[in-house]
């Protein structure tokens, strides 16, 4: 059956939930995360209040979240595309093995005495392009440790995990950087990498076989920025975090002037504010499964954004410490609930093959947000105070509030999409190559006059899942002599290209074809054909007659490139 005219089947039973920590590798690779978070935070710490120490300005303190944020947004794209076509363990143990040297190289231009401002910012940037490299391979191997049904659960015990780290790492940060200086804090980030680095060489993951060669960088690049473009559900998350993350990043950002200007407290202090940020940031994790099963997406978020929002606001008025403690915390149990909820959302939207770059994308919404917004609440503050700049961003969030009201987040959980595996090379007299094309594909549907207006609405819907899936020139057409007649066509670069195309069909896609089998006269099945496209002159043969095989190459024409 070819996959063009699919039949649907029934969606595969969704696995018995479990704990995620039951599973050995998710744990010993939460325990090490963990291990190396509490190193991230100690040098984010020692980062920021070196910069403070320095002289530097508001917005050049604000700058140095921006540095370590902005990588993320510049290279999490590419960082998805090698995730999804390389092994993900060694993408990552790349990333490690560099965030290591350069945490080194921080240490030692603190310990030389060297340091500046730009150079600081340098460093954290280069740190900040190791964290994206890693990231769209953590979070996509997550899948490929759990199953399914218990994703949400380790998104949200990784959430934990990190805010964990961050109720202590700060704290202690503070304590080591009083104590040693910024330069103790950047050795100690350095050799928390170890641990993990240890671990994933250890990881053997049990992942299917790759059946189809890897996609080109470039090609894959595009095929997950065309993949989210096609899918609504993941659109709509992409914004929604985005307008989140531009507010949230005024609570971190601005936590070194909380602590120095309205609590009138130092390193230490700026510690603990961190730190009770992480600890509602806990609660928030541990809490978020309880809310899930009672809460929508669409209603966590929107209680989590106004917590955020009262946090924040709080926190830029009140002068007394045990207040802005408790607004920290609820600001830091807002801040974990929306994020995992975006996560969460963004995974249980996107097929395996392209987890990992729908992820990259998602990290580019928040944390380019987050670089954009740290750098604009750096400059209110630098003109205007901490005070205004967090006021401004609680009211971003409410704002937020009004926009979920046009753009609500869809529910995940029923969907599924495993790829319903219907493909079959079809019966052909010329051979081809897989590098043989383009392919023009054209498939004949006969609809009665009386289900016209409803087919048109399902083709549709099946013009954005060719599209979402690599089709190119989509369009239907209604035969003038025959009116009962409708041809579908599109085309892709190469029969490879094809292939890819006809796999990448999910069950959650199988509805439009049963609505269309439906909506066909009857007895009548979808005529499918397939073609090379060629051209008819400009042909180095000179009249001789061609063969099989060199009509099944590809065009040589340098303009139609695969």
């Amino acid at each position: 059956m070819s996959a063009d005219a699919p039949a649907s089947s029934p969606p595969s039973a969704a696995p018995a939930p479990v704990s995620p920590l039951s599973v050995p590798i998710f744990r010993a690779v939460w325990v090490a995360s963990m291990a190396s978070n509490f190193g991230g935070l100690i040098q984010s710490v020692g980062a920021s209040w070196m910069m403070t120490s320095l002289g530097g300005s508001a917005e050049m303190i604000a700058l140095v979240q921006t540095s370590t944020s902005l990588p993320i947004m510049l290279l999490s794209m590419w960082a998805g595309a090698m995730a999804d076509n390389l092994d993900r363990r060694k993408v990552m143990l790349v990333a490690q093995t560099f965030m290591l040297l350069v945490s080194l190289a921080l240490a030692a231009a603190a310990w030389l005495g060297i340091m500046t401002p730009w150079l600081l910012l340098s460093l954290t940037f280069l740190i900040g392009c190791g964290t994206a490299l890693n990231s769209p391979a953590w979070q996509a191997s997550v899948g490929d440790m759990v199953p399914r049904a218990a994703l949400p659960n380790a998104v949200a015990l990784n959430s934990m995990g990190f805010n964990i780290a961050r109720s202590v790492g700060p704290a202690l940060g503070g304590l080591i950087v009083a104590a040693g200086g910024a330069a103790a804090a950047f050795m100690i980030n350095a050799l928390s990498y170890v641990g993990l680095m240890g671990v994933l060489a250890r990881w053997a993951p049990d992942v299917p076989p790759r059946l189809l060669p890897r996609e080109k960088l470039g090609v894959a690049m595009g095929a997950g920025l065309r993949y989210v473009a096609m899918s609504p559900p993941i659109l709509r998350i992409m914004v929604r975090s985005a307008l989140f993350g531009l507010a949230a990043s005024a609570v971190p950002a601005m936590m070194p002037l909380v602590a120095r200007d309205i609590v009138q407290g130092g390193a230490f202090t700026y510690g603990v504010l961190l730190g009770f940020f992480g600890l509602g940031a806990v609660g928030g994790a541990l809490g978020s499964g309880w809310l899930r099963q009672r809460l929508s997406s669409e209603s966590l978020v929107r209680l989590a954004s106004a917590a955020l929002a009262a946090g924040a606001a709080t926190t830029g008025i009140s002068p007394y410490l045990p207040i802005t403690l408790a607004a920290l915390a609820l600001a830091g149990a807002g801040w974990v609930v929306a994020l995992s909820t975006f996560n969460v959302n963004v995974q249980m939207s996107s097929p395996r093959w392209v987890v990992a770059r729908s992820l990259a994308i998602y990290q580019m919404a928040v944390f380019g947000a987050m670089a954009g917004g740290s750098w604009m609440f750096g400059i209110i503050a630098q003109d205007h105070g901490a005070v205004l700049a967090l006021h401004v961003a609680a009211a971003i969030l409410i704002a937020g509030l009004a926009v979920s009201i046009l753009l609500p987040l869809e529910s995940v959980d029923d969907m599924n999409l495993d790829p319903q595996n219907l493909w079959q090379e079809p019966d052909m007299a010329v051979p081809v190559s897989p590098r043989s094309g383009p392919v023009v594909i054209t498939i004949d549907h006969r609809v009665p006059q009386a289900n016209i207006p409803a087919f048109l609405t399902a083709m549709e819907e099946r013009r954005r899942i060719r599209r979402r899936d690599g089709a190119r020139g989509w369009t239907l057409m209604r035969d003038l002599a025959d009116p009962e007649l409708w041809v579908e066509r599109y085309d892709v670069p190469t029969w490879l290209d094809y292939i890819r195309h006809n796999q990448r069909r999910t069950f959650a896609d199988a509805p439009n074809s049963d609505d269309l089998r439906s909506l066909r006269a009857e007895e009548s099945e979808p005529v499918v054909r397939r073609l090379l496209e060629r051209q008819t002159s400009a042909l180095p043969f000179f009249g001789r007659t061609l063969g099989a095989r060199e009509l099944a190459d590809p065009m040589t024409d340098p303009t139609r490139s695969n």
